[in-house]
């Protein structure tokens, strides 16, 4: 066993001291009452939804399995439910828009609800019907909740930082809740089955869908418009807007990276020797390997809320993926070297915790209001078609690994181009309203980073 337990202590004790540290700073920053309550209010419901998702994650392979579905079937149900994602998710995010945030939220916890309800029917077909409505609640998971948040939070007049540390706040609650789900899930796994994480994730989804109800007041993006007209116009954002693209295609290939690391990471640490045999002893410790990649996205969230405040998020993310890139090398080159991976794993997982945030703050910055959460949904259309198109094939996990370092590169070049398209904005929009001198005297200011732009 490559990784001990006091690998996660030792993360702990980290992030009780970054906690302590950074006490002040927060309640130097905290935005008041105000801004505390509504903080409150969103990322209590954010983390009841997803810890309903993490809850399933742990078993839903598993589950299928013990129901005796092969091999094919098990990718089949899950293609179909990246497939649903791609497919209605667009049209779900555009309802979003139009019938309100609040009331697609609720539809999350409906149709995850359903989905969690066919688990308990060991059928094919009551299955794929649930990987379909699955597939969708996720579209909304990652789109829905975000659109009302940064809408509100405009509402209400806070300030653009405090929806950063805002995002920030809500990435580390999550990766607390998803290493608490997997403990839980773990635990009622063993003593109930493992369909029992599933009742416990429904049990989420009623108590979310009714604080949503009683508490969140609604808001809309563009009413008056349908589905294809906001589909139109939400396809003209992207296109017309260079900032809007980038961020697009990065969250796509950013993500889709996300997802098949999440595929892949299990077989690329395991020993080819162990990958043939079924003993539970000789099998690598998955629970310990998934809380500390948890404690690595949490670290990432502390990173991004203390470098927020050093330098800009378009100039941050730059350097983000540039070393998620460098992450993928060990896999790729060293596939024998297990300790070099899970440590290569490690700083993956930090960035990941870095971007969350970071693009929740660039989305609400840069994504239009009135369709916010069909763009969203548009986004993660080349998203799922790469997870896809990768669970498909039948690729080596070298092959697999130098797809995901392929992407990040992208990613860091589209990074550096929205960098330099933001810089400009800046710097036209300073000659705009105050002249060229002023623009020459904020170039002066901020001579190393001109240099870095251009």
């Amino acid at each position: 066993m490559f990784l001990p337990s006091t690998c996660v202590l030792f993360f702990c004790a980290i992030i009780f001291a970054l906690y302590l540290l950074m006490a002040n700073s927060r309640k130097q920053s905290s935005g008041g009452v105000e801004f505390r309550r509504f903080q409150r209010l969103y990322i209590t419901v954010y983390l009841v939804a997803q810890g309903a998702d993490w809850l399933q994650g742990p078993h839903v392979y598993a589950l299928f399995s013990s129901y005796g579905m092969t091999s094919k079937q098990i990718n089949q149900l899950f293609v179909v439910g990246f497939g649903s994602s791609m497919v209605f998710g667009t049209v779900v995010g555009s309802f979003a828009d139009k019938i309100g945030r609040k009331m697609n939220c609720v539809l999350y916890g409906v149709l995850y609800g359903v989905d969690c309800l066919t688990k308990h029917i060991p059928n094919f077909w009551v299955l794929l019907f649930g990987r379909l409505a699955g597939g969708m609640a996720t579209s909304i998971l990652f789109s829905a909740f975000e659109s009302w948040v940064i809408c509100e939070h405009d509402k209400r007049g806070f300030s653009r930082q405090l929806l950063g540390d805002l995002f920030s706040n809500a990435s580390l609650g999550n990766s607390l809740v998803a290493i608490g789900a997997g403990l839980l899930a773990q635990t009622v796994a063993s003593h109930f089955g493992f369909v029992a994480p599933f009742s416990l994730a429904l049990l989420l989804l009623i108590t979310g869908s009714a604080i949503i109800c009683c508490w969140w007041p609604e808001n809309y993006g563009d009413v008056g418009g349908n589905v294809k007209f906001s589909l139109v116009q939400g396809l003209g954002a992207i296109k017309n807007d260079s900032k809007v693209f980038c961020l697009g295609l990065i969250q796509s290939l950013f993500e889709g990276s996300m997802y098949t690391f999440v595929l892949e990471w299990t077989p690329a640490l395991t020993p080819r020797s162990d990958l043939k045999r079924e003993t539970v002893d000789e099998k690598i410790p998955h629970g310990w390997i998934f809380a500390s990649f948890m404690f690595s996205v949490m670290l990432g969230s502390y990173a991004f809320k203390c470098l927020n405040k050093l330098d800009s998020v378009e100039s941050l993310l730059r350097y983000v993926f540039g070393i998620a890139t460098l992450s993928m090398i060990p896999p790729i080159f060293m596939p024998e070297k297990r300790a070099v991976i899970f440590v290569g794993f490690l700083v993956f997982e930090f960035c990941v915790g870095m971007f969350w945030p970071a693009m929740g703050f660039l989305r609400g910055k840069y994504v239009p209001e009135s369709t916010r959460a069909t763009i969203m949904n548009i986004f993660r259309v080349p998203l799922n078609f790469i997870v896809i198109l990768l669970l498909v094939q039948d690729l080596s996990l070298s092959m697999v690994f130098t797809c995901c370092f392929v992407f990040l590169s992208v990613c860091c070049v589209m990074e550096h181009y929205l960098f330099r398209l933001s810089f400009k904005t800046v710097e036209i929009s300073l000659i705009t309203q105050k002249g060229e001198n002023n623009a020459n005297e904020w170039r002066h200011t901020n001579e190393r980073t001109c240099i870095i732009a251009t």
